[in-house]
């Protein structure tokens, strides 16, 4: 129940702020929270996120019972581009981009409470 994204064209900093967000909540909570995040990278994560729910409704996974197990944040590729400066020189600009990694697993089952009276 894996979904990954490659090549995201945002640094990794700034996705990671999103990631950390919905990291350990259930799948809908996920979602629901990302609809109203008024960051840039909270829509690709949330199609990210419906990924791996649909990949786990393919293996006949119950999707309602999902969270959000583990979401990775990696540096991708880095594009070099080069701004003129004074006096003839160039400086280089660093365009990063992401690798978004989601793993979601079952909530686990509640155990039942054992009392804790003493018999006499």
């Amino acid at each position: 129940m894996k979904a990954t994204l490659t090549n995201y064209r945002q640094s990794p900093r700034k996705v990671r702020l999103v990631a950390n967000a919905v990291k350990g909540k259930s799948v809908e909570r996920a979602q629901a929270e990302l609809s109203y995040m008024p960051k840039r990278a909270a829509d690709p994560i949330k199609k990210l996120i419906n990924s791996a729910a649909a990949n786990a409704a393919k293996d006949g996974v119950d999707t309602s019972n999902l969270i959000i197990k583990n979401i990775e944040v990696n540096q991708g590729l880095v594009m070099k581009r080069f701004m003129p400066r004074a006096m003839g020189s160039a400086k280089p600009i660093k365009k990063k981009m992401s690798h978004v990694t989601v793993a979601l697993s079952e909530k686990p089952a509640e155990k039942a409470k054992k009392s804790n009276k003493s018999k006499k």
